[in-house]
């Protein structure tokens, strides 16, 4: 969740863009001449490890796996790495748009078509440490102010069931306004297998206080893609994790993190 930069990838191939660590098997599957599928734009946001550029390319774990998946399946596509909510919006707006990595949520279902899931997320609250946080459920935090981002599912969520929201353009001010007592909580995302949270708790001035939902990700394609293309993009999608590439995908990136 950093500050997301605006940058276009490279123009649209059969091959699609290559983030410089995907990683790419022949599979089983009978792969379809690229010629017979429509290209794709795949917008994502600039929140590394899981999607930014490196050196103006896209890369990033979860990056990789849409590399991975295009590739496998024949399809021609672009990845563009966009600030977030321009890149939600192309995708539900545009024909052949996809947006990765989205949570899939009641409100989300009807606007898309879903391929995945990529990877799931557990949405939690941060508070001040040492503040007398009181909260059980989530409901407990219904006085209470609680930053989150322009066009983010978490506010989304928490906004439409009568929340005190406060949005910002960049998520990551949201550290410091939590510091200065200027909102009460700050509602973040991360994966319980990567030491995300370690980073966005500043080593401990912030300090988890609830987690309020668990939720899964995906490429989230607009309404009009064809039937057919997604249901490709979903059987190939199996495959690479049956195969297990997308594991070996992940375990690159913890290695690297790991490193750090």
């Amino acid at each position: 969740m950093a500050l997301a930069v605006l940058a276009v990838a490279g123009p649209v191939l059969a091959g699609g863009t290559v983030g410089p660590t995907a990683e790419v098997r022949p599979g089983p599957v009978q792969v379809a001449p690229a010629a017979s599928w429509p290209a794709l734009v795949i917008t994502g946001e600039n929140t590394p490890p899981s999607s930014m550029l490196v050196n103006g390319r896209p890369t990033g774990y979860q990056t990789d796996k849409i590399v991975a998946l295009m590739q496998r399946a024949g399809v021609p596509y672009r990845i563009d790495i966009l600030p977030w909510k321009r890149a939600y919006v192309m995708a539900q707006r545009d024909p052949l748009t996809c947006v990765y990595s989205t949570s899939r949520t009641p409100e989300r279902e009807k606007f898309f078509k879903w391929v995945g899931p990529i990877n799931s997320t557990e949405w939690l609250l941060l508070g001040r440490a040492g503040h007398p946080y009181q909260l059980k459920t989530l409901d407990d935090a219904r006085n209470l102010r609680i930053g989150a981002y322009n066009g983010d599912a978490r506010g989304e969520y928490l906004r439409s069931r009568g929340f005190n929201v406060d949005s910002l353009q960049n998520d990551m001010a949201n550290q410091q306004k939590l510091l200065l007592n200027r909102i009460d909580l700050w509602a973040v995302a991360t994966r319980t297998d990567s030491n995300m949270l370690d980073r966005l708790t500043m080593g401990g001035k912030l300090v988890p206080v609830l987690v309020f939902n668990k939720v899964q990700l995906y490429l989230a394609c607009n309404a009009t893609t064809p039937d057919a293309l997604v249901d490709r993009l979903n059987a190939t999608f199996e495959t690479l994790r049956r195969d297990g590439t997308l594991s070996r995908i992940d375990r690159r990136y913890e290695e690297l993190e790991a490193q750090k």
